[in-house]
């Protein structure tokens, strides 16, 4: 394995950005800023961001859905996993996914023409020897594993022989253990996922030939990694492009310098950026999206550079027990000009889309957030818009007044 340890020197900056240039650069590079690539669609969306990211929590959807419905809009949801898990026709000479699911921010769905740059992790996997759990007898059990995947072709972990020893959820079988672990060092791959079950099959058989190589050490992989976080980010800190794909702070150091990105200085920043020098080379413009985002959404993904970025402190509740949450259990922050300007918990009752909690930065807030609610229940289906609590008395009238004005 490629040792990765020298640290790059910061070069002095080519230019110097404010902090909207910088805001402005990072909608465009998120897809959230200018026209969406419409024809391009969900797999446009998922090449561009480089990686979007899984999550069991379902309340609109799943998060994965609302990452390219945040982007292009009402795209229908089969439509959405359809783009993602498709691969060829059964009658076509040879598999080709769009996509395979691996740890990148988090578990996420990545383009298939990334396999070869997580060569790195693959490795490093190896070299570990275990993850989270250690098996019994892992030649034994990971060679039954392959066997059912080569005989029977690809499987889900039930199928395999069951996910658990019966105890919590944590409380792996031994199959279970040996198809991850598989699935970590890459000589199993997961490009679907039914009903929300991993589908397992053999590498060789899912990844294209021409991709299914880690021949790539890990600088080179490394140094894409950078870059691609570079341009899904637009402008970033050391630490911004080390988050996105969740590498080491060296890591970056060791390849920043050749990825192609820029030294830029951003105001108030305190930090040296880089910068992608295709979004330095045309001025961002365009009509700026408004929506709701996943709390997963890659925008929001790392809370420091969203309270740079946007001035708002943004933070999944999800797993904060109920009587200390602030802002809801699934709290969607409101992009709209650019801007984060509330936050609401959804939920649905029958075809109601309910707001349980809603809270917004002032009377600006109110139209855009009634826009928001009223597409989001459009696009799941439902006919009715109900709010439950606001934060502001003056404001949740007038957001009422908005949404029954809209639904006249």
């Amino acid at each position: 394995m490629t040792a990765v340890t020298q640290r790059a020197p910061q070069p002095p900056p080519v230019t110097t950005l404010s902090r909207d240039d910088a805001r402005r650069m990072a909608l465009r590079a998120q897809g959230l800023l200018g026209a969406p690539d419409r024809r391009a669609g969900v797999r446009g969306v998922l090449r561009h961001l480089g990686a979007v990211q899984l999550d069991t929590i379902s309340v609109l959807a799943r998060s994965h859905e609302l990452v390219p419905y945040a982007r292009l809009g009402a795209v229908g949801r089969s439509a959405v996993e359809a783009a993602y898990w498709t691969t060829a026709p059964s009658d076509a000479p040879a598999a080709r996914p769009h996509s395979f699911e691996y740890w990148s921010h988090a578990a996420c769905i990545l383009p298939i023409e990334e396999w070869p740059h997580f060569a790195f992790r693959r490795r490093a996997l190896r070299a570990k020897g275990h993850r989270w759990h250690i098996m019994e007898d892992s030649d034994r059990s990971c060679a039954a594993v392959l066997d059912r995947l080569t005989a029977d072709g690809p499987l889900t972990t039930s199928e395999l022989g069951g996910g658990r020893n019966g105890g919590e959820w944590w409380d792996w079988s031994e199959t279970k253990i040996a198809v991850e672990w598989l699935l970590d060092t890459g000589q199993v791959v997961c490009t679907e996922r039914r009903a929300w079950k991993r589908v397992y099959d053999l590498a060789e058989r899912a990844v294209p030939e021409a991709l299914l190589h880690d021949d790539l050490d890990d600088t080179e992989c490394l140094r894409r990694l950078v870059a691609q976080a570079g341009a899904a980010m637009g402008v970033a800190t050391r630490a911004d492009l080390a988050d996105y794909h969740r590498l080491k702070a060296e890591q970056v150091d060791a390849v920043v310098a050749d990825s192609g990105l820029v030294p830029v200085e951003v105001e108030g920043w305190g930090k040296p950026a880089w910068a992608d020098p295709a979004a330095l080379a045309a001025p961002p413009r365009g009509r700026h999206r408004t929506t709701l985002l996943s709390p997963f959404d890659s925008l929001i993904w790392d809370r420091p550079r969203t309270e740079r970025i946007f001035g708002f402190t943004h933070r999944l509740e999800a797993y904060v027990p109920r009587p200390r949450r602030v802002h809801g259990y699934f709290a969607m922050p409101l992009l709209a000009g650019g801007r984060l300007m509330g936050r609401v918990d959804p939920a649905r009752e029958g075809t109601t889309l309910v707001a349980r909690q809603v809270s917004l930065q002032g009377p600006k807030a109110v139209a855009p957030m009634a826009r928001a609610l009223r597409e989001a229940a459009d696009w799941v289906g439902c006919d009715a818009v109900r709010v439950d609590r606001c934060d502001d008395g003056k404001l949740a009238a007038a957001l009422h007044s908005e949404l029954t004005h809209m639904s006249d």
